[in-house]
């Protein structure tokens, strides 16, 4: 009996597609059949430059078409890496052509926008996912587990986020993501969307009671209509617990993930993009501070957690589980409404940090 496998199409040529083409090459439920741009050449180029490095069992086939990939039947999900200010309108075009969708993020340019897309799954009976590949890491299981643990944090108070690298001169004037219509969220779309993950997936994706958002820095490129945040932060809030997140274009690498509580904190160091390796972890910290009249002691008491997953480029990885995983539930025959539901959360939150930041910082509450 052949094995069931989930036939991929990319709609995009975009940078990140190209490791996502060996991520579908490392998902053992999944292959990939086409790649389109809207010129051929583009498409058949991007192949080209994967398969010399990472060349698949049966080479895919080059379209310059996005309408005339949406239409093959042989393609049973998409991968849509196009920028945000094109993403909504296609999206919706796969979900109507019966397609499973795994989106980049955002997912819009606005909140309407994404409800409109996930409705459009819901009529069609097609899976949705947004594409934070930190979800299928392994990793998060065993920092929920400490999390959990009573003794590791104890009664969680505080978490914060920061996601940042120093973008070049030639990223700052020429990149899509600081053209308005193109990226509209800057920095906030591309690095805040997976601090604010983060932070929803301690609390389980409570919504916050409310929330502040900081415009510290905004540029664009020349032909850009309006600027778009190059360093942005700000502060979400919960019923007994606090969060913050900073992400930037203007501060070189840090991918910080930090979880206070009334026992102890933990830290991750690369939450995001996990350091290269075999091995990928976090350190817990139960420090002690010991007085004896004269003699003042801070204590120091760490513990180093670890996962046997390769941090990329590997069955194990957290990019090749992602597809893995969608590739799963599109075979599976039955969509699961938590992913959608997640991505709803964030864009709402994210949307609502954009509009304190509009009005002065002001504190929006959530309903």
């Amino acid at each position: 009996m052949s094995k069931k496998i989930c036939r991929w199409g990319i709609l995009g040529s975009a940078g990140i597609a190209q490791k996502n083409w060996q991520s579908i090459r490392n998902a053992e439920n999944a292959e990939l059949v086409a790649v389109a741009s809207r010129d051929m050449a583009k498409s058949q180029d991007f192949i080209d430059r994967c398969s010399a490095q990472v060349p698949h069992a049966v080479t895919p086939e080059a379209m310059g078409s996005y309408d005339d990939l949406l239409a093959r039947d042989d393609v049973d999900a998409i991968y849509l890496p196009l920028p945000t200010g094109l993403r909504s309108e296609w999206a919706v075009k796969v979900a109507e052509a019966g397609k499973h969708l795994l989106c980049e993020k955002p997912c819009g340019t606005n909140l309407d926008q994404v409800e409109e897309i996930i409705a459009a799954c819901d009529r069609t009976g097609v899976q949705f996912m947004d594409g934070v590949m930190f979800m299928h890491s392994k990793r998060l299981n065993r920092v929920r587990e400490a999390i959990e643990d009573g003794s590791t944090i104890g009664d969680l108070r505080r978490i914060n986020t920061q996601f940042s690298f120093c973008a070049p001169k030639e990223f700052l004037t020429e990149n899509i993501r600081m053209h308005s219509d193109l990226e509209p969220h800057g920095c906030l779309g591309d690095l805040g969307w997976y601090t604010l993950r983060f932070i929803l997936w301690v609390m389980d994706y409570a919504t916050p009671k409310a929330v502040t958002g900081r415009l510290l820095n905004s540029a664009g490129r020349s032909d850009s209509p309006h600027p778009v945040p190059t360093e942005f932060s700000g502060e979400v809030l919960f019923e007994d617990v606090s969060a913050s997140f900073y992400c930037s274009f203007l501060t070189e690498h840090q991918q910080l993930a930090h979880i206070s509580g009334n026992k102890g904190n933990l830290r991750i160091d690369d939450f995001v993009l996990p350091y290269y390796g075999n091995r990928i972890g976090f350190q817990s910290s139960n420090a002690e501070f010991d007085c004896d009249v004269c003699d003042f002691r801070m204590e120091r008491h760490e513990q180093a957690h670890h996962v046997e997953e390769y941090a990329n480029s590997h069955v194990s990885s957290q990019e090749t589980n992602l597809f893995r995983n969608f590739s799963s539930l599109v075979l599976e025959g039955k969509p699961d409404p938590h992913w959608p539901k997640i991505t709803l959360l964030t864009q709402k939150v994210m949307m609502t940090c954009m509009e304190s930041a509009e009005t002065g910082s002001k504190e929006i509450v959530l309903s």
